[in-house]
């Protein structure tokens, strides 16, 4: 039985993964924006699973409220063993100079400092007991960039760089990732393609095979950026 904390679970990725987790016997911990989303989780979760879950309304972004996250995550459940860095949200399409500094902030700020606050965070707890997994997600177009989603590609061009890094500045016990999903059907990708992302497979199925593959992450996986399938063709 592992404790996981998961960014963003209340849908998307982040809830998929953490429904599949829940299944194979694992404590879910996860946080969100939207407490709506986060009731809808917790009800789905105690019909599967009899654990003590702890689902908390926080915003990665604001470096305050994931310190207070950590606090809480500790007091109530113990150090997580995993952390999946999935929150994140992408621009609304636009070229560089049409998008608002306001939008251009707002990505950076959940995408790669949310990222960071929770590493700054929880990565002292698990020093000196010399474990944990964290996946931090990525994607694929931040290798090649797609016209109309500057910020989101920056963004995960830039968990990649942070993720590669702080590999190299922790025990030989942990292991940090990147983890880039493929192509799944979210909102987020709707955002990007419209009705086309439809044709894409759906988080569900996607959680079947990811949960798997960051379970059995080990020390060998530090510093790698993995990808739970072939992505495919983007229509870009």
């Amino acid at each position: 039985m592992k404790k996981v904390l998961i960014t963003g679970v209340g849908k998307g990725l982040g809830r998929a993964l953490g429904i599949e987790l829940a299944k194979f016997g694992h404590i879910i911990i996860g946080c969100s924006r939207s407490q709506t989303n986060l009731n809808s989780l917790k009800q789905h979760l105690l019909n599967i699973s009899s654990h003590n879950h702890l689902l908390l309304n926080i915003d990665v972004s604001c470096d305050d409220s994931v310190k207070e996250m950590t606090r809480i995550v500790v007091e109530k459940i113990g150090i997580p063993d995993i952390i999946v860095n999935n929150a994140g949200v992408i621009n609304k399409k636009g070229k560089i100079w049409e998008i608002p500094r306001e939008e251009f902030d707002k990505v950076i700020d959940i995408n790669i400092k949310g990222t960071a606050n929770v590493l700054r965070h929880f990565i002292p707890l698990m020093i000196p007991i010399n474990k944990g997994i964290i996946v931090n997600i990525s994607a694929i177009v931040a290798t090649f960039g797609v016209p109309m989603a500057s910020p989101y590609c920056s963004s995960k061009w830039a968990t990649e760089g942070l993720s590669k890094s702080v590999a190299k500045e922790v025990g030989d016990g942990m292991t940090i990732v990147t983890l880039d999903p493929g192509v799944v059907n979210t909102q987020m990708l709707f955002t990007l393609l419209g009705n086309t992302s439809s044709q894409f497979q759906t988080p569900q199925k996607w959680a079947t095979k990811a949960a798997p593959m960051i379970l059995n992450l080990t020390r060998t996986d530090n510093g790698a950026s993995l990808t739970v399938e072939d992505p495919g063709i983007l229509p870009l």
